[in-house]
């Protein structure tokens, strides 16, 4: 109960900006956590998550995945992506105090959330939608964001000027909503140079 009482002091985001991209809705709150929280949520995450690195499938050929990962969840569901089927561990105090402050200002139910360790400025994530069939049709990502900041990348689908460059800092938090990723693919690219880790947390609805 510790974790719940040290944070009760800023319960609400400062800031909304409505990220102003066609066909779909996205949502960026750079001030989600404060410094203090975002600090402690960090160190938290590096410590307790069980991170693993898996082989992934990319153009039919097998590769170690460029970051860390693991898959936490509330109802024992899989989840499958890029050849790789990932089993969920229960959820955490920590990771359900995040969960609880983000479904507050987003009026959502997560059922499970991929974490992502970024070690440095090598690790990556290549252009893709968070749109496996256990998501549904038009999915709800919720993305925030600990330690070192890093380029976030979004491209329309069909129209070549529906694109943008977002900084993902600190403690913030992206909701990536209706169209996200039926219409737009995202990346986080290699960085040109050095970087620390970032942690970040993708809650999702399995249905």
């Amino acid at each position: 109960m510790l974790i719940t009482a040290f944070f009760m002091l800023d319960l609400f985001p400062k800031e909304k900006i409505i990220i102003p991209l066609p066909d779909a809705v996205f949502e960026f709150y750079p001030n989600f956590f404060n410094k203090e929280e975002a600090d402690m949520l960090f160190d938290k995450l590096i410590n307790e998550t069980p991170w693993q690195q898996d082989d992934i499938t990319i153009f039919g050929k097998k590769i170690a995945q460029p970051r860390l990962t693991c898959l936490f969840g509330n109802e024992g569901k899989p989840y499958s992506y890029s050849g790789l089927t990932m089993q969920p561990h229960p959820w955490n105090p920590t990771l359900i105090f995040i969960k609880e402050r983000i479904e507050q200002i987003s009026n959502l139910h997560f059922t499970t959330v991929l974490a992502n360790l970024y070690r440095n400025e090598k690790d990556s994530n290549g252009w893709h939608a968070d749109n496996e069939k256990e998501l549904g049709r038009n999915p709800i990502i919720a993305s925030v964001s600990f330690g070192e900041e890093r380029k976030f990348q979004l491209k329309h689908n069909i129209n070549s000027n529906a694109k943008m460059t977002l900084n993902l800092n600190h403690g913030s938090l992206l909701l990536m909503k209706e169209g996200s990723q039926v219409h737009y693919k995202h990346q986080i690219p290699k960085a040109s140079q050095s970087k620390k880790a970032r942690v970040n947390l993708t809650f999702r609805m399995i249905l």
